[in-house]
């Protein structure tokens, strides 16, 4: 039973560490995303004329749109090599 007992905290502080990690990240992620928000808003204002409302709401729902494409393909890529590196590392 004693030895049990610092597996568990060792467990336990191992989870506290991801849990914090993976919120910290989820916020600089969403700081992150807010800021390109901002960007991409204010890149199609100057080079769109005033008034092309729904023009440029549609602009920027695609870039969005392709941006999220990309990433989700490239994170795929590199989930696929992670899992490789992990399966030949055992």
């Amino acid at each position: 039973m004693a030895k049990k007992v610092p597996k568990l905290i060792k467990k336990t502080g191992q989870e506290y560490f991801k849990t914090i990690s993976t919120m910290l990240t989820s916020a600089f992620s969403l700081v992150a995303a807010l800021a390109w928000n901002e960007f991409v808003k204010s890149a199609i204002e100057r080079y769109l004329p005033a008034g092309s409302g729904l023009t440029s709401q549609f602009i920027y729902a695609l870039i969005v749109t392709v941006l999220l494409v990309i990433v989700t393909i490239e994170l795929g890529k590199l989930a696929v090599i992670f899992k490789e590196e992990e399966e030949n590392d055992r």
